[in-house]
């Protein structure tokens, strides 16, 4: 890989948070978020899973140290988007 190339995947071990659509499974390489509509007015019910075996690839990885602070910095700016 040449210098300031990444693999495909770099970057996608969540969902995007900020389009996270109800009914269906939100899916990030690593983890998932799955949304369930629930009785009017209330949040949707939300199930996070982790597919260990993609866990398994990314931390064999020898850029998972980079890919996961990317992912961690995303996922803390989409929380100071969503609630601005």
């Amino acid at each position: 890989m040449a210098v300031g190339e990444h693999r495909d995947c770099f970057g996608t071990m969540y969902p995007d948070n900020l389009h996270l659509k109800v009914g269906r499974t939100n899916r990030g390489k690593v983890f998932s978020v799955q949304m369930q509509r629930t009785a009017a007015m209330m949040p949707a019910e939300r199930k996070i899973t982790v597919d260990t075996e993609q866990w398994d690839q990314c931390t064999a990885c020898p850029e998972f140290n980079s890919c996961y602070k990317l992912c961690v910095a995303k996922v803390a700016l989409e929380s100071v988007v969503a609630t601005a």
